[in-house]
């Protein structure tokens, strides 16, 4: 049987209203990625929870040591639980995430958190590019506004595209309702 892992993408408190980098239904996103989170740790799966750290001395949001780069409490590890601090937006580059997965004999990842057209696309993509078949829960995703060429583009647009594409290629692209009555 595959063994499968959740993976908890930058759910941290800048992330969330009150922080220095609010996305929009960070809230939703977190409460349902706690339903995936209660569910993996249940069945005793890896539960794999991603930091972003910042290293730019200038940094806007998820500063060393500060509040706002803390995992939100929605999520938050339990002792024993894999943390692993990236400091760019692939969770695979320049982390033990693949020698993680592989050491535990993981085929399948579940992919929650944030940011849609970031964090999260970038780790789905290096999933499936490192051979993994991935999942990502749609609604335990958030994402923001963007701006192109003059034109704002509304979260929801946002996160559609990039789920869209997501689902187009590299991962299957579920609601949390979908997974949990499947797994």
């Amino acid at each position: 049987m595959a063994q499968t892992a959740l993976i908890i993408v930058d759910l941290q408190n800048d992330y969330f209203d009150g922080g220095k980098f609010p996305l929009v239904g960070t809230e939703e996103a977190a409460a349902n990625a706690a339903k995936l989170l209660e569910n993996f740790r249940n069945k005793g799966d890896l539960v794999v929870h991603v930091q972003h750290v910042s290293t730019e001395s200038d940094a806007g949001f998820f500063a060393p040591g500060t509040d706002g780069a803390e995992i939100n409490p929605a999520v938050a590890p339990n002792s024993g639980e894999a943390i692993v601090v990236k400091h760019g937006i692939n969770a695979f580059q320049g982390t033990d995430l693949k020698a993680l997965l592989d050491g535990k004999n993981i085929e399948d990842v579940v992919i929650a958190g944030a940011m849609s057209h970031m964090c999260v696309d970038a780790v789905t993509r290096a999933a499936s590019d490192h051979g993994y078949r991935a999942t990502v829960v749609h609604d335990a995703v958030a994402t923001r506004d963007l701006e192109f060429g003059g034109k704002t583009v509304p979260a929801a647009d946002v996160h559609a595209a990039f789920m869209s594409a997501l689902a187009f290629g590299y991962a299957a692209v579920v609601s949390t309702e979908d997974y949990l009555g499947n797994a």
